[in-house]
């Protein structure tokens, strides 16, 4: 089991681990929170998100504002979902992004 980062509960003690769906997906969504405003996880995060133990939580989470989320589900080889979020001009507009 990976350490679970401690700041992503800034309202509560964290969890010593994530035994109920509930758990994994309340963890999903304080990460992809996080990511979002790039504070990214460590590398043992990324490896255990990307088990199949975390299929069920990411694909209940359904937080389509986040472009990290949609990072998961692509990881999770779970089918696109539609994406609610804004993606900025300074984006959207970067001919460099196209080589990216």
């Amino acid at each position: 089991m990976f350490k679970i980062d401690g700041a992503l509960y800034p309202d509560q003690e964290p969890p010593e681990n994530l035994e109920t769906l509930g758990d994994k997906i309340d963890f999903v969504a304080r990460l992809c929170g996080a990511w979002d405003f790039g504070i990214l996880p460590d590398i043992e995060t990324v490896r255990e998100l990307r088990r199949p133990e975390w299929r069920e939580a990411i694909d209940a989470c359904q937080l389509l504002t986040s472009p990290t989320y949609h990072l998961l589900r692509t990881w999770q080889g779970l089918p696109e979902a539609p994406f609610l979020g804004s993606v900025p001009a300074y984006i959207r507009e970067d001919p460099n992004l196209e080589y990216v």
